[in-house]
């Protein structure tokens, strides 16, 4: 299945996607509906469980293609990747595991997702000096913006591959050659951009992103990329029969951890999680994120205009090419914003309402590749 046929074709859109029989979902940057091949597969695995051992019952193969299929999305080896679940384990076990002395420092940007604020403000409580990014724009960070923060006593650069309200696109590769150039790690949380955009971790040291938005997987079934030199400085927060060196399921007198990224994953992984992953990034890669960006790019070129045209007031509506995304937040002083998302809602017509931290309430619109354009003039319509 190519992204061509996909849109031309309603019939095969309907069936890959069922969510759009009755509803024009705009909410990708939220929680996504799955498509059917992702619900197909899970389905026929949990059916299968009810017949026996649920490990047993996994095809052998699932597993190590999904870290295959995951280090190819990411331009990363297989045994670079964790198959941890949530964002935000992944983030603490970053946090929790990397040795930040006290008098030492930590990056990061205070108004991204709280799944990205929380583990290193915790930090503070070690004596970790807290060093926060401050762009003239909401989410706009530019890399002068984090560079002009770092210094020999940083111990980690921590931030999003995109924001999750203004939608715009942090330049990872320049941010993280700069920083390599000076030892210092970089921590990107691209649950935003993976599935949606090319995310390569060519200049990133350490991954994290859930399922459950762009790559249009299951809640609890995420990815975590440790690079491979950064393996034996990271120290796993966690112990267990999985991650540890256990014969026979036998426990040893000292502890040994695997010798790759599964050190990261302790215990009896969330395996219907990952047959759903497995068939999500099948189907990324299948159409290509290459072309699912450049799909999303025109959507943006499109939409943000008339938005305008119409009077809204657009969150970064003037983003240079390679910035935005296809995260799309609007306004209006006269409008009630919440009223207007419940509205939208009531006409099938799925968004996300977000808010700044002076209460400014927006609607989000984050739609995907299978969104076609009739239904993002439907949305024009209905406002």
């Amino acid at each position: 299945m190519t992204l061509a046929e996909l849109l031309s074709n309603e019939e095969l859109r309907q069936h890959e996607f069922p969510v759009a029989r009755e509803h024009v979902f705009l909410a990708h940057a939220a929680v996504c509906p799955l498509p059917r091949r992702v619900e197909a597969a899970m389905s026929a695995y949990a059916r299968a469980c009810t017949g026996g051992d649920q490990e047993e019952l996994l095809p052998a193969r699932i597993i190590p293609e999904t870290r295959a299929l995951a280090g190819r999305l990411l331009e990363a080896t297989p045994e670079e990747i964790a198959l941890v679940g949530p964002t935000s384990l992944a983030l603490s076990a970053v946090a929790a595991g990397l040795r930040v002395e006290s008098g030492q420092n930590v990056i990061f940007y205070q108004d991204d997702y709280p799944s990205n604020v929380y583990p290193w403000l915790a930090l503070g409580a070690r004596g970790v000096e807290l060093r926060r990014v401050t762009p003239e724009v909401l989410g706009r960070i530019q890399p002068a913006d984090v560079l002009e923060l770092v210094d020999n006593r940083t111990a980690l650069v921590a931030l999003a591959s995109c924001h999750f309200v203004a939608g715009w696109r942090l330049d990872c590769q320049a941010i993280g050659a700069a920083l390599r150039a000076q030892g210092v790690p970089f921590c990107v949380d691209a649950i935003q951009t993976l599935g949606a955009w090319p995310t390569p971790v060519t200049a990133i040291d350490f991954l994290a992103a859930d399922a459950h938005k762009w790559l249009l997987g299951p809640c609890g079934a995420g990815l975590f990329f440790v690079r491979r030199e950064w393996q034996d400085r990271l120290a796993p927060t966690a112990w267990g029969w999985h991650n540890l060196r256990c014969p026979n399921y036998l426990a040893q007198e000292h502890l040994e951890f695997r010798a790759d990224a599964r050190r990261y994953e302790p215990g009896t992984p969330n395996l219907g999680g990952i047959v759903g992953l497995h068939a999500a990034l099948e189907l990324v890669l299948e159409l290509g994120v290459d072309g699912i960006a450049r799909e999303l790019e025109r959507k943006r070129g499109w939409l943000v205009p008339a938005l305008r045209a119409r009077g809204w007031q657009v969150l970064l509506a003037e983003a240079p090419a390679g910035s935005g995304s296809a995260i799309i937040s609007f306004s209006r002083p006269d409008t009630d914003m919440a009223r207007l998302h419940r509205e939208l809602a009531g006409s099938q017509i799925i968004t996300s309402l977000r808010a700044d931290r002076s209460g400014r309430q927006y609607i989000r619109l984050s739609p995907h590749f299978y969104n076609t354009d009739r239904e993002l003039e439907r949305l024009l319509e209905r406002l």
